[in-house]
């Protein structure tokens, strides 16, 4: 992903490797949800079910996004360094207003 004005262009590592294979294998089943709404978009299925599906798969990931942020803030701004926990704070808070952003 390329930087932008939201974006820091610092390398950070994540603070979830405890969860990493959690995280991992929700987005394979998220993968796997896409997958299938392509094939019932393929198949010409009722234009409400794939409504439904696209709702379930955003449902999906806003529960992994808050899993993120959950662990972002427990992570790096709580248990971050002393003169680093307000940069963290603004960049958490900065990703909380682009999920709410969207649509």
């Amino acid at each position: 992903m390329a930087a932008t004005e939201d974006t820091p262009t610092t390398q950070r590592k994540g603070g979830y490797s405890a969860s990493k294979e959690q995280l991992l294998k929700r987005m394979r089943r998220i993968e796997g949800q896409v997958r299938g709404v392509e094939g019932m978009i393929e198949d010409d299925r009722y234009c409400i079910d794939v409504l439904t599906q696209i709702s379930a798969v955003q449902a999906a990931l806003d529960k992994v996004a808050l899993g993120l942020m959950d662990e972002h803030a427990r992570h790096c701004v709580v248990g971050g360094k002393a003169d680093e926990q307000s940069e963290m704070t603004d960049e958490l808070m900065a990703a909380v207003a682009r999920l709410m952003r969207r649509g």
